[in-house]
């Protein structure tokens, strides 16, 4: 699975951005997908993830309400929509995915992940 991740850019305290991720080789539904996102300095932290079907999705407690992740398994395509944005979101977002089973509620490691793109930077400004 090849993924590429863009959309990233800068935006002010409190806008929105939305990253996307497009994929391609195999078949992008069977994968679980997840966004992590790494700030400087700091390592590489889980976002959120959804199932295979797009119908359930968990996010980390410090963006619970203001992300929102999608996917459209007939456009091999997986989005963040990024609300409220705050100084603290700055890093550079990666999308995965994964062949586990899907859990809700699991704080997925970088190390469940199979595959990764190589990340598009977002930075909130104060």
């Amino acid at each position: 699975v090849q993924l590429q991740a863009s959309g990233g850019g800068l935006v002010q305290a409190g806008g929105s951005l939305s990253v996307s991720c497009a994929t391609s080789g195999r078949t992008f539904s069977n994968y679980i997908m997840g966004w992590f996102r790494q700030a400087p300095g700091k390592e590489r932290e889980f976002v959120g993830a959804i199932n295979t079907s797009g119908r359930y999705t968990h996010y980390t407690d410090s963006v619970k309400g203001r992300f929102t992740i999608s996917r459209d398994n007939a456009k091999n395509v997986v989005n963040l929509q990024m609300n409220s944005l705050k100084p603290e979101d700055t890093a550079v977002y990666y999308c995965a995915a994964s062949r586990l089973a899907y859990a809700l509620g699991r704080h997925y490691s970088p190390a469940d992940m199979d595959y990764w793109g190589k990340g598009t930077l977002v930075t909130v400004s104060s």
